[in-house]
């Protein structure tokens, strides 16, 4: 089993930044690609970026740009970096692993709240 734990959410202004952490533990050998997703209520979650373990990295094109996936395999911590926020990047992030058998995310951490105000 994996256990992802988020943390640096919080609440800003616009323009201003905010770097989201995300620390693995347990079978970190199982893991590959790491993510970040969010989440508005209501609304479908949704892929903000994603980074392999040889450190090749996606990202939604709203935040391409703003946005920087980084990770540190030596901590088993991914970090999410977002400058320039915007009132619509206020959701619940969440932190996301997977396998490389699979294509999709069996591991999720418990969410952080990452609000933008104007």
């Amino acid at each position: 089993q994996v256990q992802l734990v988020e943390s640096g959410g919080g609440l800003v202004q616009a323009g201003e930044s905010l770097r989201l952490s995300c620390a693995a533990s347990g079978s970190i050998g199982s893991i590959n690609t790491m993510a970040w997703y969010r989440q508005v209520s209501g609304k479908q979650r949704e892929l903000v970026a994603s980074i392999t373990l040889s450190g090749r990295t996606n990202y939604v094109d709203s935040v391409r740009g703003r946005f920087t996936i980084s990770r540190d395999n030596a901590k088993n911590t991914v970090y999410l970096q977002m400058n320039s926020l915007k009132l619509e990047d206020t959701a619940l992030y969440y932190c996301a692993a997977k396998r490389p058998v699979v294509s999709y995310y069996g591991y999720w951490g418990q969410g952080t709240q990452v609000t933008v105000s104007s």
